[in-house]
């Protein structure tokens, strides 16, 4: 942690410019991007004590790396954990975070609710290596009682869920998972970690896809995994290490120069979502809405209680299904149609053919994704501009 001279703790903003900064002999300013994929050793002996732990260092990019390790670093001081790996994607942390405490014979719990890949590791690939798995409710904690088994080890979420934004109780699930002897993983993507912080709920592991808002201009792939240093050393660091999914030193770069704005633009993109919904839940050709900051969402107490906005995306309704939906987004001018999230351009996209489409019908409707359902990533735009965007696309 960075510390003013007199010892004092500095907050979360100074800490997203200056935390976990490794400068090299040149004292350069901006972080330096080491794109080296090893290291020299002054002698054998140096080499084998820093292969062995027993002398600090780097010895492979990928399981090390300076750029890599100020990310990880800078992330733990921002979500207040004790340790971090960063991964080449989401994806890749979220597979880690599960896959790197289960084996063969035990069992996971997971919401329903949950983007398509992630359904896919819970749903597909765990089982192939012997790994049950259970859906559940995510707001349904009888439901999560009820799948609990003596082998079950992991418990895992997203909340804000994508895409139709459910609000799980991350501390009422954490209490049930630890009760039964399970770890909780929780995605926090959609919140960020400017406004939720699942581990101060109980929750054990984080995982981040920081392609979103942690980047936040669309450039870079990267993930970021959370957890305490005995959870890292235990289930993430030598499966990091073994199977290989580093993150290139430059997109780490990226990510560092993200994390400098993050407050200021979640900040600002969430004051604009909270204002579209508002316009978009008056406009005749929505036939709902949903948006944790409003007061009609189901889990509005939930959000309130765990979380410091309504977040960046809002997700809502058309009138007349697929068709009314395509006709709508195709007629936006300034809003562009992409499936990513959390740029500072606004985005939208049809999750029923899009980030979902490999689920059947039925499944998707279980889930709340209809066929007019659109989801919104709200960017940098001045918000009267989304608005007008909005409103000659509905009058269409």
């Amino acid at each position: 942690m960075v510390e003013a001279k007199n010892g004092r703790a500095l907050r979360t903003a100074t800490q997203l410019v200056h935390g976990g900064t490794l400068r090299s002999q040149f004292g350069e300013t901006s972080e330096a991007i080491f794109l080296t994929q090893g290291y020299v050793y002054d002698t054998m002996e140096a080499a084998e004590a820093r292969f062995k732990g027993e002398a600090p260092g780097f010895v492979y990019s990928r399981f090390s790396n300076p750029t890599v390790a100020m990310l990880e670093k800078r992330m733990a001081l921002l979500e207040g954990a004790e340790s971090a790996r960063a991964t080449a994607t989401g994806m890749a942390a979220v597979t880690a975070a599960m896959m790197g405490q289960v084996k063969a014979g035990d069992h996971v719990v997971a919401a329903r609710a949950l983007f398509g890949s992630c359904l896919y590791i819970v749903e597909d690939l765990l089982p192939r290596f012997g790994v049950a798995s259970t859906l559940v409710d995510g707001a349904d904690l009888d439901q999560w009682r009820a799948a609990m088994r003596p082998n079950t080890k992991v418990c895992f979420i997203e909340t804000p869920t994508n895409p139709t934004l459910e609000v799980y109780d991350i501390e009422a699930i954490a209490g049930i998972a630890h009760d039964a002897g399970a770890t909780l993983v929780v995605d926090n993507v959609f919140a960020t970690p400017m406004l939720q912080k699942p581990m101060r709920l109980g929750a054990d592991c984080v995982v981040y896809s920081a392609t979103k808002h942690i980047d936040g201009q669309g450039r870079c792939l990267g993930g970021v995994v959370l957890a305490s240093e005995e959870f890292i050393q235990t289930h993430i660091h030598n499966f990091l290490r073994q199977t290989g999914p580093a993150i290139s030193p430059f997109n780490a770069w990226v990510m560092l120069k993200g994390l400098e704005t993050l407050p200021l633009r979640v900040a600002q993109q969430s004051a604009s979502a909270a204002r579209l919904a508002e316009f978009l839940a008056g406009q005749p050709g929505i036939e709902r809405v949903y948006y944790p900051g409003r007061d009609d969402h189901p889990q509005r107490a939930i959000a309130r209680r765990q979380m410091a906005g309504g977040g960046t995306l809002v997700a809502f309704e058309v009138a007349g299904g697929k068709a009314g939906a395509f006709a709508m987004a195709n007629r936006l001018e300034v809003v562009k149609i992409s499936n990513n999230l959390g740029d500072a351009k606004s985005l939208i996209t049809h999750p029923s053919t899009t980030t979902h489409q490999r689920l059947p019908l039925e499944q998707q409707a279980r889930m709340g994704i209809r066929p007019g359902l659109l989801r919104l990533s709200v960017g940098l735009e001045d918000v009267d501009d989304l608005i007008e965007d909005f409103a000659q696309a509905l009058g269409g």
